[in-house]
């Protein structure tokens, strides 16, 4: 929670959530997809009470969700966003070309499992 309300009121808003998507683009310029994603996220999954910013219960719901299957949740999680041509399954390529999500994943131990060899990639 400390790491994310830049701001020190308590909450999470949509901008914090987001983060710093990069430098600003030129006015006028659309927001990339994956932030108009996120911003689709945070209001329809993230911010169950509809006030436009999380709370402390809302950020520990999002980090770990109520579901005996955490595992599952994150690789599905995973597949939704990495899948590009929506098969079912990730190839090299797919996992290659969103290797942010990967090393930010749980799945994957944070980045760690990446550096031991499988034979699944």
């Amino acid at each position: 929670m400390e790491d994310m309300d830049k701001d020190g009121d308590g909450f999470v808003q949509v901008d914090e959530y987001i983060g710093e998507p990069g430098s600003p683009g030129t006015p006028g310029t659309p927001e990339p997809q994956w932030v108009q994603e996120e911003r689709v996220q945070f209001v329809q999954a993230r911010d169950r009470d509809g006030d436009g910013r999380l709370d402390p219960s809302e950020v520990g719901h999002w980090l770990r969700p109520p579901s005996p299957d955490w595992a599952g949740v994150e690789a599905a999680h995973l597949l939704h966003h990495s899948d590009a041509d929506k098969d079912g399954q990730l190839t090299k390529a797919e996992i290659l070309g969103n290797w942010q999500m990967f090393v930010g994943s749980q799945a994957t131990n944070y980045g760690q499992d990446l550096e031991r060899p499988h034979d699944e990639l």
